[in-house]
């Protein structure tokens, strides 16, 4: 806790949380208090985090992957599920290779695969230009280029080819469930970060069908996907031209499927 903070604001702040509905309310609490520097801003920080904004927006950055993430207003703050992402990727990733995180938003990805894997050549992009200032923030100690623009339309034709991990945390929410997800995501994040069109597919079938465009020989596409969507994914990454496999963790409860180039 700051200076100014006891175990009374400490109490206080905790019990405003819970009231509000917040289901980690010590664990919040304790972070609002470290990160304020008077009670007013205390008090405009928990007043935000009633109202629903994300903790990540207010603290300004997002823990992920053990890496403290920037993480501005505006901006798809990266879940604690995707980190299976990340170390599906690293799992397969080689020393040097050219990494491509795609929908990339504050580059969170990015960074944890270039803290995971030595020496990787780091390219991002991202349709929204709040999300790409964040990524040049949290990729410039990767020397990370980050480009605006839709999917693969911004990227340099020098990587065609070249790519041998292509992270792409798309969207993958179906249009119609949105409505039921936290009021923190759906009116705080932006809807493009979300919305997967009317399967949730909509995207990854975008980027299946460029993929092989850009993937050197045994290069692999990871992409996140819901239990009931994991089949029609690798269905999808299969049409495209990739073989596929479906990877699931119960500590993340998370889904990836990984589509590979042939050779």
């Amino acid at each position: 806790m700051t200076g100014f903070a006891d175990a009374r604001a400490l109490s206080a702040t905790i019990g405003t949380l819970r009231a509000a509905g917040c289901v980690f309310a010590e664990e919040e609490a304790a972070l609002l208090l470290s990160a304020a520097t008077s009670q007013d801003e205390l008090a405009s920080m928990v007043s935000r985090r009633v109202a629903g904004l994300p903790l990540e927006h207010i603290l300004g950055w997002a823990e992920f992957c053990g890496l403290r993430i920037i993480v501005d207003t505006d901006v798809f703050v990266p879940r604690r599920r995707t980190e299976f992402l990340v170390h599906e990727a690293a799992a397969i990733a080689h020393v040097g290779e050219v990494v491509l995180d795609l929908c990339c938003g504050s580059g969170a990805l990015g960074a944890a695969l270039f803290a995971a894997v030595d020496g990787i050549e780091l390219y991002a992009a991202d349709i929204e230009s709040a999300a790409v200032a964040c990524a040049r923030l949290n990729l410039a100690e990767a020397g990370g280029r980050v480009y605006e623009g839709d999917l693969f339309e911004p990227l340099p034709a020098s990587l065609r080819g070249r790519v041998g991990i292509l992270l792409a945390n798309t969207p993958y929410v179906p249009t119609e469930a949105i409505e039921l997800m936290p009021p923190e995501a759906r009116l705080y994040e932006p809807r493009v970060t979300l919305d997967g069109g009317v399967d949730g597919l909509d995207v990854q079938r975008r980027v299946a069908g460029e993929a092989l465009q850009w993937l050197a020989p045994g290069g692999h596409l990871l992409v996140e996907a819901s239990e009931s969507q994991a089949s029609a994914t690798a269905r999808i990454f299969e049409a495209s031209g990739m073989s596929a496999r479906v990877a699931s963790s119960e500590e993340y409860d998370a889904t990836v499927v990984v589509g590979t180039r042939p050779l």
